[in-house]
């Protein structure tokens, strides 16, 4: 059974930096895809950002330069750096492995709010 479990989620002030992470268990490492997408309050779910199995990554326009996707084979865990944080990106944060099927953790909830 395949699981992942979100954290780093909190408040944030605009042009400040969070790092969100996702712990996965239940299988070995090697997914064909690791991504994150978040879920802004009335929108759609949405990609923020996706790592390939043989590590090429993929970002939304909206969040290019300023976010970064990376992996910790030793941990089994996806990482989030987010800097220069705008308003527009409050959402909910989710991680996503591809492994077969599509696994989704819960999310963390992410708000830059002044």
């Amino acid at each position: 059974q395949v699981q992942l479990v979100e954290s780093g989620g909190g408040l944030v002030r605009p042009g400040g930096s969070l790092t969100l992470s996702c712990a996965i268990s239940g299988t070995t490492w090697n997914f064909n895809l690791l991504g994150w997408y978040r879920q802004a309050p009335g929108e759609q779910r949405e990609l923020v950002a996706v790592m390939s199995g043989g590590g090429t990554t993929h970002y939304a326009d909206s969040v290019q330069g300023r976010f970064t996707i990376s992996r910790d084979n030793a941990r089994n865990t996806l990482h989030l750096e987010m800097n220069n944080l705008k308003s527009e990106d409050t959402a909910v944060y989710y991680c996503k492995a591809v492994y077969g099927k599509d696994y989704w953790g819960k999310g963390t909830l992410v708000t830059v709010s002044s």
